[in-house]
């Protein structure tokens, strides 16, 4: 393993990661406060502190643990969920729909900011590579967070989504899921089926979305 190649990748990645995470974790927390239920901001999980959403087994351990047994071919990790009272949400079935997609909406959000910031990089004469595949890393690191997030297993938010959509009796039963839903998705992410029929379609899908609504900046910066 190349160690001076591992402190690179880290210190690239730190930054966009600490902000992907953070931010997805408040937003759960801000939008569950909007819709009626405060357990997070009573909790001091409203906040952009990472300190506050960093799980040291999901955030730190396990994505080292894996880069160095892959080789840097897998990673995965995840950050302390923010917690949410749904019974206390004034409608709780319909607000949960928004309380979960906010995390992944502002993924996406956070993918075009650093989408904006790689042409205004290169439009301005910045040619540091660090910076530009910081500004990368950022796209690639919320794109994915955007991506696997949605997909439509509780606990994940595409999960909690699908459970705010569909009638109460289908709902339960895919709710019913969720104690062993964390380790199902591992499993479906270990054999692939995550990656290839979910990620890398929905991903190549956002990065079209992406250059589309970045197009501006790249005509006026490229």
């Amino acid at each position: 393993m190349d160690i001076a190649n591992l402190i690179q990748t880290v210190a690239l990645y730190a930054l966009p990661v600490l902000f992907a995470i953070t931010v997805h974790e408040a937003a759960h927390g801000y939008v569950a406060r909007h819709f009626g239920d405060n357990t997070a901001y009573m909790l001091g999980r409203v906040t952009l502190n990472p300190l506050k959403h960093i799980d040291p087994v999901g955030t730190i351990l396990m994505p080292l643990l894996l880069y160095f047994a892959t080789s840097g071919a897998f990673l995965f990790g995840y950050a302390k969920p923010v917690p949410v009272r749904f019974d206390k949400l004034r409608d709780p079935k319909r607000h949960m729909i928004w309380v979960a997609l906010a995390g992944p909406g502002v993924n996406f959000i956070q993918a075009f900011l650093w989408g904006a910031l790689f042409y205004v990089l290169k439009g301005t004469g910045v040619t540091e590579p660090f910076f530009i595949k910081m500004a990368q890393g950022g796209i690639l690191v919320n794109l994915v967070m955007f991506a696997f997030n949605l997909f439509p297993l509780p606990p994940l938010d595409g999960g909690r989504i699908l459970v705010g959509l569909l009638p109460y009796r289908q709902a339960e039963l895919v709710s019913r899921v969720e104690p062993w839903g964390f380790f199902i998705v591992m499993a479906l992410v270990i054999s692939g089926i995550v990656s290839t029929l979910w990620l890398q379609p929905l991903m190549t899908l956002s990065y079209f979305v992406l250059d589309i609504l970045l197009s501006p900046l790249a005509m006026i910066f490229g």
